[in-house]
């Protein structure tokens, strides 16, 4: 279990460190053709690795149906939202928001999924809870650059994401994984190709060499390693634990917003963090065993 813990908590940790990488390259790329590009690097990546270690797999109609959901939802919900929110607010305020995201999955597991969560399931995601609440006073130390408007469509993409952790959790073990990463991919990329043909233009953006660079890194980890990571975890999770370590996802944006983009850390954010890291250490704490 420990290896399927470590697994989930890295995809997170990457998908944190993507929003950093997202605030810059919204700052220099529409949006649909940020996203779009990086589900066909995807794509050329992930379809011969399906081959090469799983062969040929035919998904089921009702398996395609589930991946086509999590493409819609957390593929272009979560991205969309995501990437406008960032034009409105700060990457740490972005971040920060995201870690409603274990009670959002906690309640969407126990309501969708039916699952029976353990008390201190429920307890690991109010101490996320409470993170978010104590970062969010750090809003009153000094001004934080943030908005409404961008924290809203932030929480947006939390539900999106969200959504997609469930219809994985319920995917997972159908299908292989590199095989389920692929075709989610692939109708993202295809839902995607309306928006990005009008704004195609905008692409001699990507002769600059760090522009590109920066869509490379964010497609091979967003949409390869991050997706490889979290469906290998949630082989052995339930989704409601795995929920938990999506605070892996606003500790990691926090720590490298303020490192990379030099936005401001204040004690707040550190209750907060300090928060989210016990709300993991609840979860993931062995049970004892009756004799």
């Amino acid at each position: 279990m420990l290896t399927a813990y470590a697994q989930l908590a890295s995809s997170m940790a990457l998908v944190g460190a993507n929003v950093a990488v997202a605030k810059l390259l919204a700052n220099a790329l529409p949006i649909a053709l940020i996203v779009g590009l990086r589900c066909l690097l995807a794509c050329v990546i992930l379809w011969p690795l399906a081959r090469l270690r799983e062969g040929r797999v035919r998904p089921s109609p009702a398996a395609l149906r589930n991946l086509a959901l999590q493409a819609a939802l957390g593929t272009l919900l979560y991205n969309a939202a995501l990437l406008t929110g960032l034009r409105f607010t700060t990457a740490l305020e972005a971040g920060l928001v995201l870690a409603t995201l274990p009670a959002v999955i906690a309640l969407g597991s126990a309501l969708w999924l039916r699952e029976r969560l353990a008390p201190r399931q429920w307890g690991a995601a109010a101490l996320a809870v409470g993170g978010m609440a104590a970062i969010t006073l750090a809003r009153t130390e000094a001004s934080s650059g943030g908005s409404l408007l961008g924290n809203a469509l932030i929480f947006i993409a939390v539900c999106g994401e969200g959504a997609y952790v469930l219809l994985a959790k319920r995917l997972s073990g159908h299908l292989p994984v590199v095989t389920a990463s692929f075709w989610m991919q692939l109708f993202s990329a295809g839902m995607l190709l309306p928006f990005c043909l009008p704004v195609l233009g905008a692409a001699a953006a990507l002769a600059e060499p760090a522009i590109a660079g920066l869509l490379v890194f964010h497609s091979i980890t967003a949409s390869v390693l991050c997706l490889l990571l979290w469906y290998a975890g949630l082989l052995r999770a339930p989704a409601g634990v795995a929920g938990i370590f999506t605070t892996f996802l606003p500790a990691t944006s926090a720590v490298l917003a303020v490192l990379v983009l030099g936005e401001h850390f204040s004690r707040f954010h550190l209750l907060g963090l300090a928060l989210m890291l016990a709300s993991i250490g609840l979860a993931t704490w062995p049970e004892k065993r009756r004799a």
